[in-house]
C-alpha cells in the first residue's frame, strides 16, 4: 500500500483529496498537514511514501516545502496539485524532482492518470534494480495517460450505469447522496457510490462535500453543466 501525505490548509479540499485518492487501488491516505513545518514533522513522525502537495497555503508555500525537503534529503515522492499555473512555479516544482504536476481545477480521471503512473513506476524501483530501455519506454507511455476513455471502467456494466442514470434522472434533487440514488434505484448504497463516483470522473456529475453539525462529511452530487450531453457517450 502507498502512503500519502496530503499537504493542503483548507480541511474541505484536503478531506476531498483524500476521497479521489482512495478510490484508486493501492493508495491510502495516512496523514494530513496543514502547512509546510507541519508537513516536516509529519515526515519525522513516520514514513510516506508520496505526497499530494498544494502550492497556495495560508501559512506557507509549497514550493519551499518542496525545496526543503529535497535539501534535508527525505527521500520521497511528490505530486503537486495546485492552481497555480504560472510557469515559474511549474518549472521550480519540476526541477526540485516533483512526479507529476496538476492545475486546479482538474477532473477525477487525470489525477487517476497521475496515480496509476505513479504506481507503475513504484512498483518498478521496488521490484528491480535494474531497468532497461523498453521498460522505461513503457512508464513514460503510461504516465502519459491523460483523459479518460469513453469505455466503461472495469467492474461497470451499461446497465447498471442506465439504471443509476435513471434514478439521478427520476431524483428531481439539486443535491443528492449516494443513499438518495440508492432508494430510487434499488442498487446497493456500495454500489451506486461507485458509479457516482465514475459518473463524477466522467464529467457527468460533479461532487462536494457537505458537511453537517456532526460527523464526517456527506459526499453530494450535482448534475454537471454539460452531463447530459456528456452521458450518452456511456450508455
Amino acid at each position: 500500500m502507498i502512503k500519502v501525505l496530503i499537504v493542503e490548509d483548507d480541511p474541505m479540499v484536503s478531506e476531498m483529496n483524500k476521497f479521489y485518492l482512495e478510490q484508486v487501488e493501492g493508495f491510502r491516505a495516512q496523514g494530513w498537514a496543514s502547512s509546510a513545518s507541519e508537513a516536516l514533522e509529519r515526515l519525522e513522525e513516520q514514513p510516506y511514501d508520496l505526497i499530494l502537495l498544494d502550492i497556495y497555503m495560508k501559512d506557507s508555500n509549497g514550493l519551499e516545502l518542496l525545496a526543503e525537503i529535497r535539501h534535508r534529503g527525505i527521500k520521497i515522492d511528490v505530486i503537486v496539485i495546485s492552481a497555480a499555473s504560472d510557469k515559474e512555479s511549474i518549472r521550480e516544482a519540476l526541477q526540485n524532482g516533483a512526479v507529476d504536476y496538476l492545475i486546479k481545477p482538474f477532473e477525477f480521471s487525470r489525477l487517476r492518470a497521475a496515480l496509476n503512473g505513479y504506481r507503475e513506476q513504484n512498483r518498478l524501483f521496488r521490484s528491480q534494480d535494474r531497468l532497461n530501455q523498453s521498460e522505461l519506454d513503457k512508464l513514460a507511455r503510461f504516465k502519459q495517460e491523460r483523459t479518460a476513455s469513453q469505455e466503461l471502467a472495469k467492474g461497470f456494466t451499461r446497465q447498471t450505469l442506465q439504471t443509476i442514470w435513471r434514478a439521478v434522472e427520476a431524483c428531481g434533487c439539486d443535491l443528492f447522496s449516494a443513499e438518495d440514488i440508492s432508494a430510487v434505484s434499488g442498487i446497493s448504497r456500495v454500489s451506486t457510490g461507485k458509479y457516482l463516483v465514475g459518473l463524477t470522473e466522467m464529467g457527468v456529475l460533479e461532487m462536494d462535500l457537505v458537511y453537517g453539525s456532526i460527523g464526517r462529511p456527506v459526499q453530494k452530487y450535482r448534475l454537471a453543466p454539460n452531463g447530459k450531453g456528456l452521458i450518452t457517450k456511456y450508455i
